[in-house]
């Protein structure tokens, strides 16, 4: 009976790194596709919010796939954990950069220039780009239902670390 409980948490613990996986990378695929296609360009916060969900992404297929394979429970729940952390991590940023939308307060300084027309003064696009400003951080782009796009983040990073964490201390 135990083996089949052991059995049963294997299977739950892969199908919960492949659910994470694929949702972060959708959610980071959706950021990219506001930029790409819908054209909103992204903040440095909005920038540095990508990251826990680049590093999680393939880490949670690497969680997936050591379970598959039979590797020790400890791998894939110590996995699972990081995952855990770096959406905590992106909860944060979510947090940090909506409470800088919201004034809560102030953003970093390498944050607080408004982007302007770029002049390319008659060169090319790639002679102007040492001159691109990005948007501010303080303004959100974007706002669905009242959040903005790091609100909706901040929501998403925090389901995902509920997840994340409940597999991989979820008892044998």
């Amino acid at each position: 009976m135990t083996a089949t409980m052991n059995a049963d948490t294997g299977r739950q613990r892969t199908r919960a790194a492949l659910f994470l996986a694929v949702v972060m990378a959708a959610t980071v695929g959706s950021a990219l596709a506001f930029q790409y296609i819908g054209g909103y360009i992204p903040c440095h916060l909005c920038l540095e919010q990508r990251t826990p969900y680049y590093i999680g992404a393939p880490l949670m297929l690497l969680a997936a796939l050591a379970s598959v394979l039979g590797a020790p429970a400890w791998v894939t729940r110590g996995l699972l954990a990081i995952g855990g952390l770096l959406m905590l991590y992106g909860l944060y940023l979510g947090v940090y950069h909506s409470g800088v939308e919201w004034a809560w307060w102030q953003g970093p300084a390498d944050c607080t220039a408004g982007a302007g027309p770029v002049d390319t003064g008659g060169k090319g696009v790639l002679d102007a780009l040492d001159k691109f400003v990005p948007p501010s951080c303080d303004k959100a782009a974007l706002r669905i239902l009242g959040l903005s796009l790091a609100g909706w983040n901040a929501i998403a990073s925090f389901i995902l670390a509920a997840v994340a964490f409940r597999s991989a201390f979820a008892r044998d």
